[in-house]
């Protein structure tokens, strides 16, 4: 995703986005699900996509995370990335709206979602900024307001939170405290 190349529409709901939702199975993950021989479910996430989700929360925009399923892999890394917000077991996400919306403060308009499969695509028409990753099915990348470039599991995070914080012009400002 270039801000450069994207309708100024899409960078304005960008630059206005005050809470991220995340689907996790195929945005956070690349949508594998590995069991060892104990039955215990092992996850694959990115460290990429971990800095970027904490340079947006520093810079003030929480995230939230919104999945199907339920794993102690997903406790952990959301715990370790200080995500507060988490939604696991969730089986119509959009009708988890309003709760989110009591708990933050934000309206639907001002959250964007990331997804990557079919069961997202309700949530994706209610809020103001839908995105889907690269590797995303087509019914999703095709009602999307944005496609990242990167595949789920793989930078497609970082690449959203990034454009988030370029969108709003504070990239350079964090860039700024790693090389000073």
């Amino acid at each position: 995703m270039s801000l450069e190349t994207m309708g100024l529409k899409t960078r304005e709901k960008l630059s206005q986005t005050r809470l991220l939702l995340l689907d996790v199975d195929g945005v956070l993950t690349r949508g594998d699900i590995i069991y060892d021989d104990r039955g215990v479910e092992i996850k694959r996430f990115s460290v990429k996509d971990g800095l970027g989700l904490r340079l947006l929360m520093d810079a003030g925009t929480p995230a939230a995370l919104v999945t199907g399923r339920r794993s102690e892999a997903l406790a952990h890394r959301s715990r370790n990335l200080g995500v507060k917000l988490v939604f696991d077991g969730v089986r119509d996400k959009a009708a988890l709206l309003g709760e989110i919306e009591k708990k933050t403060g934000v309206g639907p308009a001002e959250m964007a979602f990331v997804g990557d499969d079919l069961p997202d695509l309700p949530i994706m028409r209610r809020v103001g900024l839908s995105i889907a990753v690269s590797d995303a099915c087509d019914e999703v990348k095709e009602r999307a307001d944005l496609v990242t470039e990167a595949p789920g599991g793989d930078g497609a995070v970082r690449e959203v939170c990034e454009s988030i914080l370029k969108a709003r012009g504070l990239w350079e400002g964090i860039i700024g405290r790693f090389v000073s």
